[in-house]
């Protein structure tokens, strides 16, 4: 079954190791649907978490392939276990002053904050999960978004679970 997994791997932070990891899934024609990188608490790794899709002896192949790469210290497939993720999302969205408090009171109820404001639009900024994100957008009219911008998800372990080396 053709399943979306969060993969989170530490790699040395150095020139060149993001392309290297991109690279691998070119070349195999695996699908990066998000990824995220940035360094850790020790300054000479970086964690990069990548959102993609496939079965599970894709996966294990990703798994294994994102391994044999030097700069890469340790890999993890969040879904092997209990995880927390959240994304996050910035969008415009066409709002007059009279639209303006039936799209805060939605705002309100996804937790969301309004970020920034002008005469006729708002930009919203709003925190969670893929799903939660889609499904705000399901409530906006149509016509009323503007533009979108989604950091993809993350995710980290739960409770004494950690990505460390």
């Amino acid at each position: 079954m053709n399943t979306r997994h969060i993969i989170s791997l530490l790699m040395e932070n150095e020139a060149g190791a993001l392309s290297r990891v991109v690279g691998l899934f070119s070349a195999r024609g695996y699908n990066i649907d998000a990824l995220s990188v940035a360094p850790t608490e020790d300054a000479t790794l970086s964690r990069l978490t990548i959102v993609t899709h496939g079965d599970d002896d894709v996966i294990e192949q990703i798994t294994k392939q994102l391994n044999k790469l030097i700069e890469v210290v340790k890999v993890t497939d969040l879904n092997n276990s209990r995880f927390v993720e959240r994304e996050l999302m910035l969008i415009k969205i066409r709002a007059t002053i009279k639209e303006r408090e039936e799209l805060c009171r939605l705002v309100e109820i996804y937790r969301g904050s309004v970020v920034d404001i002008s005469s006729k639009t708002c930009t919203i900024e709003l925190t969670g999960t893929t799903g939660k994100l889609d499904s705000f957008m399901e409530n906006l009219p149509k016509d009323s978004i503007l533009e979108t911008v989604r950091t993809g998800a993350t995710g980290i372990g739960r409770g004494e679970r950690m990505l460390k080396i």
